[in-house]
């Protein structure tokens, strides 16, 4: 697979600790929808480390987005991208992905996990099929919600966030629980997507075991 060098066009932030970095789009450059890509700094020490991130752009969009949470006290490649300042610039390598778009249901996310579905969301806005998908976001705090206001009003209620370290007003809180998820679910039968810290995957995956939910429904991506 051959990489790809682009400029970046801007940084901002988005929350506290998450990123928007917004980069060239090489020519005939495709991807779909909840797929990601591994990143390098093209500078001295960073070029050979790699990391996945999504993109969170449409694919007809002629720029890249990426949205990043942030990790300062990892001394990693987060922290780095973290003083990137526009025209630095980043290597991409392979294109790969397992979670896409397959027809209405259940989005769960937790924390960063959420990346892979802000692309699928926005591409089903553009197409004019939202219809009946929810999303249940699992965070610690309020301020960790990502694109908050953006996902509100493009899904109303059925924008679901849970905060496990914080009780406010008009949220959810605890943690996702197999009576919480049937609460919110569409209709058992429909299908669930799922994206989050390995913890939080495999108590979900145990919990839609227990409500006799179809392995072949539920569609994954470690993170």
């Amino acid at each position: 697979m051959k990489q790809h060098i682009v400029k970046i066009q801007s940084v901002d932030k988005v929350t506290h600790d998450v990123l928007k970095i917004v980069t060239e789009k090489p020519e005939k450059y495709a991807f779909t929808p909840g797929q990601a890509t591994e990143v390098s700094i093209n500078k001295n020490g960073w070029k050979d480390k790699k990391s996945p991130y999504t993109f969170t752009c449409l694919p007809e969009d002629n720029y890249l987005e990426f949205i990043i949470k942030i990790y300062p006290s990892h001394k990693s490649m987060t922290n780095e991208l973290s003083h990137l300042k526009i025209n630095d610039e980043l290597i991409l390598h392979e294109i790969f992905g397992a979670i896409s778009y397959k027809g209405e249901g259940l989005f769960i996310a937790g924390g960063a996990g959420f990346t892979p579905f802000i692309s699928i969301f926005r591409d089903l806005e553009a197409k004019n099929e939202i219809g009946n998908n929810k999303l249940i976001f699992a965070n610690k705090t309020k301020n960790d919600i990502i694109l908050e206001k953006e996902f509100k009003a493009l899904l109303g209620t059925n924008f679901i966030n849970i905060l496990s370290d914080e009780k406010v007003e008009g949220y959810a809180n605890g943690q996702i629980t197999k009576d919480f998820i049937q609460a919110n679910s569409i209709g058992i039968n429909k299908l669930f997507y799922l994206c989050g810290p390995p913890p939080m995957m495999e108590a979900i995956e145990k919990q839609l075991a227990d409500l006799n939910v179809d392995k072949k429904s539920i569609i994954t991506e470690k993170f």
